[in-house]
């Protein structure tokens, strides 16, 4: 942010000052000492590409956290490295160097890569250090309290030595294995790629299909399905009449499956190979053989079947799949699709057959289900949740029926495994993978697709003993916000085993089969423990770096003590910080691998999950242009504003929404809060020195009810952020304070005087610190300006007195509010400016009655009225009654606990009172002027008012 210098000369940049400052200091290089320490990591980034606002959010989070440590006096360590491990920056360097259109604009209007630096981005080593370069760069202009000495990249030699380590560690104890197995992979880099290195289709499934072999002549049209159990119910093939279609050869028989299909299929069954075309339209109304029940069925058109899903061929059950039912229905409502294909007669002998009894169900749940969703034809969005609903259903509680020879009674989910592998042993089916939902997109641009992977390296985190150590460290971690605990506990149970190598890429070699590359998840799960001693590792050389130097340092008692010291100093790791799409694989493997290779005592204490960012309502996207890079944000409104909208937007585990308009808005908060802090000098005789302010004890009520807001806000503020809820903190911090701070303003308006000079100064000294966190550069710039001692980031994080905060002082101001609230609205009633404006208290009598209603805790009349006579409260039982009758009336809408002077209160308060209502104010302990009677209407913390005009 732009601000002016202090003896409002010319414009000088405040956030370079500020960075010169923590540079030369080394403020935020942490070694080990007698504090105690926090230790936090957050996911370091994959360099391909600028840092968006997105970035700015995730690495924000922890920087706030760091520095509100940090000023508790505790030892923070907050580092940073490079992930340039893996295959997309190899698939980005080969489009450039293709000239692929898409990839340079991106890379010039999205990315803003200078001409003369995109030449050289055909080399891939070259690319990541460019971007890594940057997002050093945006970092530091961020003003994240990062300790770069520890800066690395995971293709540093020093780095790789450390993953080798790990990886024999983990093969040593039985966890890593040879064998094959469906990866995710991209074509075009060659390579298996995970999520980390998509742009789209991040967490998208793999899922196990069946194929049933229809005979037709002699190949076979080849059915897809998740449900083999189904085939005893078949009743015809559905093709796609407007798709392509081809005849493949793999395992000596020839198959009929869509085109769009071979690309995916091919990359599992390497020896198929297309030898021809087929016409689905002449394919329409031949018949096919049912592979277990030997039944000839039809082949009808159906523009539903998708082409690129799994082979491009459905087999129909109507009886229990919806889609089909609805499909048939609407066909024979057709008779031009009919006629076109000769299908009169082949429709009508079509009758749906039941395969599977389902409790509450008659023979034909799809139609009943259908019926209840209220579906109507195959276009209707409810039929993909009356589909979910059925088939959950019967998965869970179906069973065979009892005319299918051999399964009858058996449970749905058992016959399924069961039926699938007796088919294939048979030769009649075969099986394949497919991706959840489509597409999946790698960050070079391919399109994935699932591949079968021989001779791989696999983690094997579906090793029983693995997963309950798993568990076990998990049950120990702090996991914010606590819902996603079971999701964490969900991806433990369901992992399976994950390839771990590659042939292509940047990393680290196999150490034991050099031709493999260990994948990028695989080498950052406890890259943390690297951080500690990374600084001093750039000193040696890599071939000093074997297995017995790590094992010593992270796990013995020999090798360098500094070193040693230095590690067990920093672990275990506090908090390690990412996105909650990560939580299905790197935050669960984190999990895995420090449970596997650490002692207990060093295993990691927390983790926190970011939501994902919207731009203007919409999901960003780099690929599609849907970005503000963080460089222009804070070119246009300054690293503070960035940073407290960030921060201020929403929690970090919920999706944020960058909206310029509120943005600005936020820009406006800032200044508002300079223009405060100058004000507050000037009120001061610009003599404030925020380092001589400690405390405050004012003896005026509004002075304690300013300081007690302001220990209010200090402990709130205070307690969000030992959680990381940064947004309630800066509405605490900021937001909410300011509101106090312009009411005390209106308060004290015609009496400045030391008194409130010193709260004032006390109000600014802590309110820089608590802002320090999220807007650094404007905290120090303030600290200095106004007298604070050094650096605000190493400044004394300010503590609050719970006996500041008086709920009752509190209630007795909001009663002060209400009253001009209360005057203002009678005075809108009557249309009439009044002369004089009197104010009756309540009388002791009613404080007696109500402690004892509060004592007696129920709206019990009787009870009520039998203790006030008991203690003789009050003469008369008639005005007793009324008011015990207002009291439970109105119970619960006071949240008033112990008696208060609201004659001393009002008194003090009247000439405020008097500024807002532009009339005289009388306060009344007795009614020694009252007119009308109004002084029977007073209650406690609910004065009476009568308004005199003089008519």
């Amino acid at each position: 942010m732009k601000l002016k210098s202090h003896d409002g000369g010319d414009s000088v940049n405040i956030e370079k000052k500020w960075r010169d400052r923590w540079s030369e200091t080394g403020v935020f290089q942490a070694d080990p000492d007698d504090n105690e320490k926090i230790f936090l990591t957050v996911a370091y980034p994959y360099p391909s590409g600028a840092m968006h606002i997105g970035h700015g959010r995730t690495y924000t989070v922890p920087d706030v956290y760091a520095r509100f440590k940090r000023m508790q006096g505790y030892n923070v360590l907050f580092p940073m490295a490079w992930h340039v491990t893996g295959a997309p920056v190899i698939g980005i360097a080969r489009r450039i160097e293709r000239r692929d259109p898409w990839t340079l604009k991106i890379y010039r209007e999205i990315h803003r890569v200078p001409e003369e630096e995109l030449e050289r981005f055909t080399d891939p080593e070259y690319i990541v250090e460019y971007f890594s370069r940057e997002y050093r760069s945006v970092m530091e202009e961020m003003g994240y309290s990062i300790d770069w000495r520890r800066e690395f990249k995971t293709t540093d030699p020093t780095y790789s030595k450390f993953i080798q380590w790990q990886i024999r560690k983990l093969r040593d104890m039985g966890l890593v294995r040879k064998g094959s197995h469906p990866v995710k992979y991209c074509p075009d880099c060659e390579n298996p790629v995970g999520d980390h290195d998509l742009l789209e289709g991040e967490g998208v499934a793999i899922n196990r299909l069946t194929l049933l072999k229809f005979k037709l002549d002699d190949s076979f049209l080849v059915a897809a399905t998740f449900r083999p159990e189904t085939i005893y119910g078949a009743t015809n093939i559905w093709l796609n009449p407007h798709e392509e279609y081809v005849r493949v050869r793999t395992g000596g028989e020839e198959w009929i499956i869509s085109r769009a299909s071979v690309d995916n299929l091919s990359h599992q069954k390497p020896d198929m190979e297309i030898i021809g075309e087929a016409d689905p339209r002449g394919l329409i109304g031949k018949y096919v053989e049912n592979p277990v029940t030997g039944d000839r069925h039809p082949v009808l058109p159906a523009s539903f079947v998708d082409p690129e899903y799994a082979t491009g061929v459905v087999f129909s059950v109507p009886a229990h799949a919806p889609a089909d039912y609805i499909a048939l229905e609407d066909l024979r409502r057709n008779p031009e699709l009919i006629e076109e294909y000769d299908l009169g007669d082949v429709i009508r002998d079509i009758e749906p057959v039941n395969v599977i009894k389902l409790e509450g169900y008659g023979d034909f749940p799809a139609a009943e289900v259908l019926d209840k969703f209220g579906v109507e034809s195959q276009e209707d969005p409810r039929l993909e949740d009356a589909t979910g609903e059925l088939y959950k259903l019967e998965h869970a509680r179906g069973v065979m029926a009892g005319h299918i020879p051999v399964y009858d009674g058996m449970r749905v989910s058992e016959a399924r495994e069961v039926i699938a592998e007796e088919l294939m042993e048979r030769g009649d089916a075969d099986e394949m993978y497919e991706f959840a939902e489509r597409p999946v997109i790698c960050r070079c641009g391919g399109r994935c697709v699932v591949r079968l992977m021989e001779d791989q390296w696999f983690m094997k985190y579906s090793d029983e003993n693995w997963k309950e150590l798993a568990m076990r460290c998990l049950s120990g971690m702090k996991i914010i916000p606590e819902e996603v605990r079971a999701n964490f506990e969900y991806y433990i149970d369901w992992l399976n085993d994950w390839a771990c190598s590659r042939r292509i890429g940047l990393g680290t070699r196999l150490p034991w089969d050099e031709r493999w590359i260990i994948e990028p998840l695989t080498d950052s799960t406890i890259y943390m423990a690297y951080y500690t001693i990374a600084h001093h590792l750039k000193n040696m050389e890599a071939a000093e770096l074997d297995d017995e130097f790590f094992d010593s340092i992270f796990l013995g008692d020999g090798g360098p003590e500094e070193l040693r010291r230095e590690f067990r100093y920093w672990y275990p790791l506090d908090w390690r910080l990412s996105a909650k799409d990560l939580i299905g694989n790197h935050l669960t493997f984190h999990i895995f691998h420090h449970s596997a290779i650490f002692p207990e005592s060093l295993w990691p204490g927390g983790v926190v999950v970011f939501g994902m960012g919207l731009l203007e309502g919409n999901k960003m996207s780099s690929s599609k242009g849907n970005v503000i890079l963080l460089k222009d944000a804070i070119e246009r409104h300054g690293a503070d504003v960035v940073r407290l909208f960030l921060m201020s937007s929403a929690e970090p585990w919920q999706d944020f929404d960058w909206r310029e308009t509120e943005v600005i808005g936020t820009r406006r908060r800032i200044e508002w809060f300079m223009e405060f802090c100058e004000r507050v000098s000037d009120i001061c005789g610009g003599e404030l020195e925020l380092e001589g302010i400690s405390g405050c004890e004012p003896e005026s009520f509004i002075g304690k009810w300013m300081v007690g807001q302001l220990n209010h806000r200090i402990r709130e503020a205070t307690r969000a952020l030992e959680s990381f809820q940064t947004r309630k903190s800066v509405q605490e911090a900021l937001f909410l304070l300011k509101k106090d701070v312009e009411h005390y303003m209106r308060r004290v308006e015609n009496r400045i005087d030391d008194e409130v000079r010193a709260v004032l100064g006390y109000v600014l000294s802590v309110w820089i610190r608590l802002m320090a966190p999220f807007t650094p550069y404007t905290a120090e710039e303030m600290w200095e300006r106004y007298g604070g001692r050094g650096l605000v980031a190493e400044a004394r994080w300010p503590e609050f007195s719970e006996d500041s905060i008086s709920p009752e002082i509190q209630a007795a101001e909001e009663m002060v509010q209400n009253t001009v609230r209360d005057i203002q609205e009678i005075m809108k009633i009557i249309d009439t400016t009044p002369e004089r404006i009197h104010i009756y208290t309540s009388p002791e009598w009613k404080w007696d009655v109500f402690r004892i209603a509060r004592e007696v805790g129920k709206p019990d009349m009787g009870a009520i009225m039998g203790r006030v006579s008991a203690e003789g409260v009050h003469d008369n039982m008639k005005e007793v009654s009324e008011f015990v009758r207002r009291i439970i009336r109105d119970a619960g809408r006071s949240g008033v606990r112990e008696k208060i002077d609201e004659y001393g209160v009002l008194l003090d308060a009247a000439e405020y009172i008097e500024s807002e209502v532009g009339a005289e104010v009388v306060v009344h302990r007795e009614p020694d002027y009252d007119p009308e009677n109004k002084a029977r209407n007073a209650a406690p913390m609910k004065p009476a008012i009568y308004l005199e005009t003089g008519n």
